[in-house]
């Protein structure tokens, strides 16, 4: 591919291989680093094959930040340019995650540190600048709801704040970081560089309306897309957040900058898992919500997809794809859940509604995130996801190609084929 690839009209494959990092931790933690734990820090070249040979086209990648600048100011770019040179030997178009949950060990506060946004945006710029005959299309931050609930809300991730002003604290710092990263990633590389943002496509049924549940469940669905709506400049005065903003401290100068400084996505990627993006809330039960006392998921399948990205579509006017999909399940189960999901998407095209992509999300197995406050081995802790399953051997993680790998390629090369001039159907 060349040039913006979501203007041809083309559906387009992708697939993501799971990069949180979170590298500080507190007494009873682990730092977690999932290319560690996946071993993918040490076979990316191959990986990056694997992807390649099952008819993808791109792969969403993320880099870990705190290896790259290991001190304040101090660049150590080994690793990401074997990295980077083998992701493009590979033939694979790479969509970069530049921040996926974690901030250097340096950085105190983590996304709080007032020098954050400016320091977030030095090395999206450096990186764009090194990468530039490699990537040019970059997601700034993956998932800033999942940041804000989890970093803020939850007080899961650091900086561990609690309640509705820490998830506010949260979206606006993670906000104003997306912000001048694009604008630094754009500095960079001009009409070249293109932008996916990506979030977590989180919806609400059962009880919501009921006393108990009906401020809370509207507050929840306004903060779903709190972010995206500060970065693109739809804030105003008549946003139903603004009361939220202002009790977390936003003054009208912060909200003036953001509708000055407004940045728009090229494309607006929705992460749908169906069995845990839609939460209900139940008669008479209050949840904390969160690991700790999380509200229970309804599985909506495809109906849940077709409104995520239907909605996200409508409100923000740009092309969507879907960014991230899965279920945790059986081969035969997620080949299901692939199949249903790509008629989704079908069906939505040629309804006129532009979906330019869909990336199952991830393209092997990785650790859940309890793993960081587990003290189990990680096997304990191996979710079924991938096109490959990830098998303990004496020479560490081999990769096992599954019956979904084959469904995958089967519907990419088809893709393929299609957007070729060919009608051929599988």
């Amino acid at each position: 591919m060349s040039g913006r690839w979501f203007e041809d009209g083309a559906l387009h494959f992708g697939l993501g291989i799971e990069d949180t990092f979170v590298p500080q931790a507190r007494p009873g933690e682990r730092a977690i680093d999932e290319y560690e734990l996946t071993e993918h820090d040490v076979r990316f070249a191959d990986d990056f094959a694997l992807a390649a040979d099952v008819g993808a086209e791109l792969l969403r990648w993320g880099v870990p930040w705190y290896r790259v600048e290991p001190a304040a100011g101090r660049w150590d770019w080994s690793w990401t340019d074997r990295a980077m040179g083998a992701l493009h030997g590979s033939g694979l178009r790479p969509v970069v995650d530049l921040v996926h949950y974690g901030t250097p060990l340096w950085l105190t506060g983590e996304f709080v540190n007032p020098d954050y946004p400016l320091r977030v945006a030095e090395y999206a710029a450096r990186f764009a600048e090194r990468y530039a005959d490699v990537a040019v299309d970059y997601t700034p931050v993956n998932e800033p709801v999942i940041h804000a609930l989890f970093a803020g809300q939850y007080g899961y991730w650091p900086p561990y704040l609690i309640g509705i002003d820490g998830f506010t604290t949260i979206a606006v710092a993670v906000a104003r970081g997306l912000v001048r990263t694009q604008h630094a990633v754009a500095d960079v590389l001009g009409d070249a560089a293109t932008f996916v943002h990506v979030d977590a496509a989180m919806a609400f049924v059962g009880d919501d309306v009921a006393p108990e549940h009906r401020i809370e469940a509207e507050r929840m669905r306004m903060q779903v897309h709190l972010v995206e709506d500060l970065v693109t400049g739809r804030v105003d005065s008549g946003h139903p957040a603004v009361p939220q903003l202002r009790s977390a401290g936003l003054e009208d100068g912060d909200l003036a900058w953001f509708v000055e400084s407004a940045v728009r996505p090229d494309v607006m990627g929705v992460n749908y898992y169906p069995r845990h993006s839609t939460e209900r809330y139940e008669v008479g039960v209050t949840h904390a919500g969160g690991f700790a006392d999380p509200r229970p998921t309804v599985d909506l399948g495809g109906d849940g997809l077709r409104e995520a990205l239907t909605r996200y579509a409508d409100r923000y006017q740009v092309p969507v794809m879907v960014s991230e999909t899965c279920v945790t399940a059986s081969a035969a189960e997620r080949i299901d859940w692939l199949d249903e999901s790509v008629m989704v998407v079908d069906e939505l095209r040629a309804a006129g509604v532009a979906v330019v992509g869909y990336t199952w999300w991830p393209l092997f197995d990785m650790y859940e995130w309890t793993w960081r406050h587990s003290r189990a081995p990680r096997r304990d802790h191996l979710l079924a996801m991938g096109l490959f399953d990830l098998v303990e051997t004496s020479g560490g993680l081999a990769r096992r190609r599954n019956a979904v790998a084959d469904r995958f390629e089967t519907l990419a090369r088809r893709a393929n084929r299609t957007s070729n001039g060919s009608d051929e159907k599988n």
